[in-house]
């Protein structure tokens, strides 16, 4: 038939004029901006890491080293007494210094930083035995106490480096019984100048003063 439309033309929809596809409106340009922020980040590669940051290792540093002066500076003033540690009394009023290593001189044992070094022998012996000396019973030089010191010394020095202080020496603090014979304290004293320790303190009890004649 004349007014049959051809047969790969579809028919216009029933009731619906035929037209042409309209246009499609264009993005804003915010929706284009926060796509373009969009697509640019997720093409981005991840950025390489070329420097160190060595802020959090010294405060690491910092942290470690401020543990090792308080362990290093911790107080020796409560020093348990016992049957065979009872410390002299003495009539001064001033405050016990807390700076420096504690060498307690018991009735039976030298103790250096808790750790037994050598044995006291018992009264009425008044030195270190010789197998316990450098050369012999006449030298004041107490060489296990000597080995005990100079590792101690070695790590106070590097504190001292560390803090600005004087380097060249060590403090020490004698904690002596009351009936030390004078002699084993003098090989005390000695070994400790030997080990590089220019400065004593000798602890004892604060006891009433003594009234005046």
């Amino acid at each position: 038939m004349a007014n049959e439309p051809p047969a790969n033309e579809a028919a216009p929809a029933a009731g619906k004029p035929f037209s042409a596809a309209e246009p499609q409106k264009p993005a804003s340009m915010a929706t284009y901006k926060r796509l373009l922020r969009k697509e640019i980040k997720r093409r981005a590669a991840e950025p390489e890491i070329n420097f160190l940051n060595i802020t959090a290792m010294m405060d690491m540093m910092t942290i470690i080293l401020v543990f090792l002066l308080k362990t290093m500076s911790a107080s020796n003033a409560a020093i348990p007494q016992s049957a065979d540690l009872q410390m002299p009394k003495s009539v001064l009023s001033t405050e016990a210094s807390q700076d420096g290593l504690a060498v307690v001189i018991s009735k039976s044992q030298i103790i250096v930083d808790d750790h037994p070094v050598v044995p006291v022998p018992a009264l009425p012996a008044t030195a270190i035995e010789a197998k316990y000396k450098r050369s012999g019973p006449g030298d004041l030089y107490i060489v296990p106490l000597a080995n005990a010191l100079q590792s101690w010394r070695e790590r106070d020095k590097q504190v001292r480096l560390a803090t600005g202080k004087d380097a060249s020496t060590s403090e020490a603090i004698i904690v002596a019984d009351a009936q030390t014979p004078y002699r084993i304290l003098i090989e005390v004293l000695f070994t400790l100048g030997e080990t590089e320790f220019g400065k004593f303190h000798m602890m004892v009890l604060q006891g009433t003063k003594v009234p005046a004649p």
